[in-house]
């Protein structure tokens, strides 16, 4: 016999300028799957298919958004751009601004861990709004959510220099300083083939200089390159 858990989302539909036709898909939304494995007899459903969504609808409105914005830019400088909008670092701290953690359904143990599995969740769960949105309001919602939330981003990224390649920021630094090019290890790899979660370490000859996650080992090599720069104080030219 399921078991019936009820959600107020009217905070949170205030929040995001959203109010659901379909209250059940937003629950959905924020089921992340270890829930699951501690209350099978919910009749709910893991979010990991409006993630699968989510994803695909983030990334169109991000390029199609930066494409017509920046028409004499390179692909390159776009997707350096796409990058640092739709990264877990981003889309984690947007989820955490608008009160994902009231709403997520985690097993007891998740719930405790507030680190960066916590952040992964949350980055993840963004996706899964975003693809909630787009199945319950269509396009121009969803859109419009992810424009009001994530794009209005943009300019503090380009003013702060965020985008930028970090790897080449701290490779120069370091071969500039120590005259040693750094290397990236992967020193852990989690989840299922579909859903794999990177630890990268950033070493200067065998001295490990910081660490950086990411559902790539690129993106967490990036993570890593912007951390051993905070911690260096390699930042503008220091």
């Amino acid at each position: 016999m399921s078991k019936t858990i009820s959600i107020d989302f009217s905070v949170f539909e205030k929040k995001i300028g959203v109010t659901f036709a379909d209250k059940e898909l937003l629950k959905q939304a924020f089921v992340h799957r270890s829930f699951l494995n501690e209350s099978k007899a919910s009749g709910l459903k893991h979010n990991e298919r409006l993630e699968f969504l989510g994803d695909a609808v983030l990334e169109l409105v991000v390029t199609d958004f930066l494409y017509h914005q920046f028409p004499d830019n390179d692909e390159g400088v776009l997707t350096a751009y796409r990058a640092s909008l739709v990264n877990a670092v981003t889309l984690s701290s947007v989820s955490e601004k608008l009160g994902f953690n009231d709403y997520m359904l985690l097993s007891k143990g998740e719930a405790k861990d507030h680190g960066r599995a916590r952040q992964f969740i949350l980055a993840d769960a963004f996706e899964s709004v975003t693809g909630a949105i787009y199945e319950d309001q269509g396009y121009d919602a969803a859109e419009k959510f992810i424009a009001n939330h994530v794009l209005v981003l943009l300019p503090q990224i380009v003013k702060d220099g965020h985008y930028i390649d970090a790897k080449s920021k701290f490779q120069e630094a370091a071969q500039e300083k120590t005259g040693i090019t750094p290397q990236y290890r992967t020193i852990k790899e989690e989840g299922p083939d579909h859903d794999k979660r990177f630890t990268v370490g950033v070493f200067i000859a065998e001295t490990q200089i910081a660490e950086g996650a990411g559902k790539s080992k690129q993106e967490a090599e990036q993570q890593a390159a912007q951390s051993a720069l905070a911690s260096k104080q390699w930042q503008e030219g220091k």
